[in-house]
């Protein structure tokens, strides 16, 4: 893959609050597949999002928005009777975050039952990559989710790719062994899979990063990538550091960015090692500023 590369990323996107200065808060947007999908985008890769909004003018700001940051929202499907999911996210003083959600009736939990979501679901498999997570399958239903890994069957059965983050999220779950079922999978028609050791450890089935690539099939045709946090990652069987320390403003984001900087990277022929190093370029600046997607600044690696 490389220039010309179609990318579609299907999933959640939300309207993100973020405490301000005293008691203010800020209005943006967030969610883990537009996250990476906006840092694809401002490398300058072809980036479709796929998902489902309202009809309300906070869902048309949102794609605007998009749109002006690169992402072509021409899959986003509109739900007259549904509003976009929202949430609320703290950090303390160490960078660390919690959230809180309203995303219950979210526009994207139905983005596979819309009048138009054939015609959706047949244009993202002309993908070259279709990139999606384990959140993407949680805020589905069972049939959604059944219609998200045939897309995935379809995008390969027609030679394109499929990369698959493991974002695990206990609340949206009824218990860790239906998220697993659901993740297992999803594994199985993954080319790129992209988890985190703390969310396979929460899942409650691995106990280091060797033995998480393992469960993830490394070694069976699989890229496997384990994201270690602040001790860098694991890929080939060896432990990629961050390259230097990093002050912590607001971790929000660290592991969408990851993925933005590795897949643009391997898109553009880079070996997997030095894509791990621009993931953790790019992780780096996106935890040094506030916002699950800062704004560009000076010193981004776009």
């Amino acid at each position: 893959m490389g220039e010309g590369v179609t990318v579609t990323v299907i999933g959640e996107a939300m309207l993100e609050l973020s405490r301000g200065t005293g008691d203010s808060w800020n209005l943006r947007y967030g969610g883990d597949v537009i996250n990476t999908a906006v840092h694809l985008a401002r490398f300058g890769n072809r980036v479709r999002l796929a998902s489902a909004m309202g009809s309300d003018p906070m869902s048309a700001d949102l794609c605007a928005a998009w749109e002006a940051e690169g992402v072509d929202t021409s899959l986003v499907l509109r739900a007259a009777d549904r509003l976009p999911g929202l949430y609320a996210i703290e950090t303390d003083a160490s960078g660390e975050r919690s959230f809180h959600y309203w995303r219950s009736e979210a526009a994207a939990r139905r983005m596979f039952a819309l009048p138009d979501s054939a015609a959706m679901v047949e244009a993202a498999a002309q993908s070259d990559l279709l990139y999606f997570s384990l959140i993407t399958l949680a805020i589905l239903p069972d049939e959604g989710r059944e219609a998200l890994l045939d897309l995935c069957a379809a995008v390969r059965a027609r030679g394109g790719k499929v990369a698959f983050d493991g974002n695990y999220r206990a609340r949206l779950w009824d218990d860790a062994a239906t998220a697993r079922h659901w993740r297992d999978r999803a594994i199985a028609l993954a080319d790129i899979g992209l988890p985190t050791l703390a969310d396979e450890v929460e899942m409650g089935e691995a106990d280091d990063a060797q033995d998480a690539a393992i469960r993830w099939g490394a070694g069976e045709g699989r890229e496997i990538i384990v994201k270690l946090g602040g001790d860098g990652c694991l890929v080939d069987g060896q432990v990629v550091p961050i390259p230097r320390s990093l002050e912590v403003v607001d971790s929000s984001g660290a592991g969408d960015a990851f993925n933005g900087g590795y897949l643009h990277a391997r898109l553009g022929g880079a070996t997997p090692v030095d894509a791990a190093l621009a993931g953790h370029r790019l992780a780096g600046w996106n935890i040094g500023r506030r916002g699950a997607i800062p704004p560009k600044d000076a010193d981004a690696p776009y």
